[in-house]
């Protein structure tokens, strides 16, 4: 049977209509008036039920969480708060749910409860606001990239090299854990697995990416990435997606340029989209913020904090610079950081990074030209510089309450420095053989970015803890669901 979205009818100006309208009941009162929601909106339809025809075996299945199917006139409302509600002539029960049972009751439950339930989380009004965002989002990114002549490439999730060094990757294996086969000197044999060579979960689609980009000019991907990092945080995830455009010819100034540009557009584009979601996500925060102490309550609210972004420029800020403001800051003075910065080199903590935004700049930073030492074998490594203060061509750009929310490079396009790089950290050249292929025939400047996607979602939303934008968390010791 047709029928129409919620979202559509509440829009809906012709009243006096035969319609029909399918969701789920959110509150069912006085045996009489249905809230009804499907998910296409924040808001409930009223659908008006004449109990005095209606069975009363029927009446007692409409309960919360039950799905249901409502027949009848689409009217002006008598009540407040909507403008039109449906009087209901034929109503049939399409799922029924044990109201004692189901635990998404009509009342506010803790973020902690919601993620033990996050099948059904969804269904609650905040998480079916947070959910929109993000969809509008993903669509935003694509959108971004697509008008801007970027050519969507989709990189391996299977992968036998380490983008980031760092080795924190879940290892794909398909040898048997009893009888595993080993070489003479007793290590895994892995000529006998599935690919004859250890392979992993990407932890980022970018080696990949610069060889298209080396191709076909403007490349971007948007795909999970997996981090096996026991950090138990906030801010972390185990699964996660990234967005990363490799541009061919694109020196430093203007990959930040383009994070820039790219972020404004995707945010002003979810604004537009997703006003009614994001009133009120705002107001959730709101209502949140009032249990802080004064000083740690948000001096904007979160719409005003999107706008903020939008309209102002991203202060750019070398290293060197951030690292003077941070030793001379009172915070650093008086040992109120977890992390003292007395020198040069150090590798900058969330708490660092939200003082320069949120209380040096009061505005989105982006830190360039970082110690070599602490960054990626990959980025290119500045001209003229110190011996021992080398520096490479990287960015961060951080966000208020995030963090760092992108990290990106101008990639070292020379292959003598590259293959000195890769041999001072212990990668082998014939194990990326093809990515210095591209150093080798054709090679030009070129530079990207990673933004975790799930950051974004959480500083567009308002949320605080970034289980709470993914539908299906991944974190140490949970893998519910």
């Amino acid at each position: 049977m047709k029928h129409t979205s919620v979202k559509d009818l509440l829009n809906n100006t012709k009243t006096l209509q035969e319609v029909t309208a399918k969701g789920w009941v959110r509150t069912f009162r006085n045996n009489q008036f249905i809230a009804l929601n499907d998910g296409s909106t924040l808001q409930n339809i009223q659908c008006v039920v004449d109990f005095e025809n209606t069975p009363e075996a029927t009446l007692k299945r409409i309960t919360t969480g039950a799905a249901v199917c409502v027949s009848g006139t689409l009217q002006e409302s008598q009540g407040k708060g909507q403008n039109v509600e449906i009087q209901v002539s034929k109503i049939e029960i399409l799922g029924d749910s044990d109201a004692e049972k189901y635990p998404m009751q009509p009342k506010k439950h803790s973020l902690e409860f919601l993620r033990e339930n996050a099948h059904l989380r969804v269904r609650t009004n905040a998480f079916s606001a947070i959910m929109r965002v993000r969809s509008t989002l993903a669509f935003a990114v694509h959108q971004y990239f697509q008008e801007n002549g970027f050519f969507y490439v989709n990189t391996p999730i299977i992968t036998g090299s380490d983008a980031e060094g760092a080795g924190e990757m879940f290892r794909v294996t398909a040898l048997p854990f009893d009888n595993t086969p080993r070489t003479e000197d007793g290590k895994v044999n892995f000529k006998e697995d599935f690919f004859g060579k250890e392979t992993n979960l990407t932890v980022s689609g970018q080696l990949e990416a610069e060889t298209f980009a080396m191709g076909l000019g403007k490349v971007y991907t948007f795909g999970p990435t997996f981090r096996a990092e026991n950090s138990n945080t906030s801010r972390h995830l185990a699964e996660f997606w990234m967005i990363e455009p490799e541009v061919a010819f694109n020196d430093l100034d203007a990959n930040m340029d383009l994070a820039e540009d790219f972020i404004k557009y995707v945010i002003k584009y979810t604004v537009d989209k997703c006003g009614e979601d994001l009133k009120f996500l705002e107001g959730r925060l709101l209502e949140e913020e009032k249990a802080k102490p004064q000083a740690e309550r948000s001096e904007m609210s979160l719409l005003e904090k999107l706008n903020f972004v939008m309209e102002n420029n991203f202060k750019r800020v070398s290293y060197t610079e951030a690292i003077d403001i941070l030793r001379d800051s009172t915070p650093n003075k008086k040992k109120k950081f977890n992390y003292i910065i007395n020198e040069w080199g150090a590798d900058l903590q969330s708490e660092h990074e939200r003082f320069l935004v949120e209380k040096h700049f009061k505005c989105p930073v982006i830190l360039f030209d970082y110690p070599a030492k602490i960054k990626a074998f990959y980025m290119r490594l500045n001209d003229n510089t110190e011996p021992g203060k080398e520096t490479v061509r990287a960015m961060d750009i951080l966000f208020p309450g995030i963090g760092e929310i992108v990290g990106g490079s101008q990639r070292e396009e020379r292959l003598d420095v590259l293959i000195e790089k890769m041999k001072a950290i212990g990668i082998e050249e014939e194990e990326l053989w093809w990515y210095l292929d591209t150093r080798r025939f054709g090679s030009a400047v070129h530079s990207g970015f990673g933004l975790g996607f799930e950051r974004l979602v959480l500083f567009v939303t308002g949320m605080t803890n970034i289980r709470d934008v993914i539908p299906f968390p991944r974190t140490p010791q949970n893998a519910e669901f």
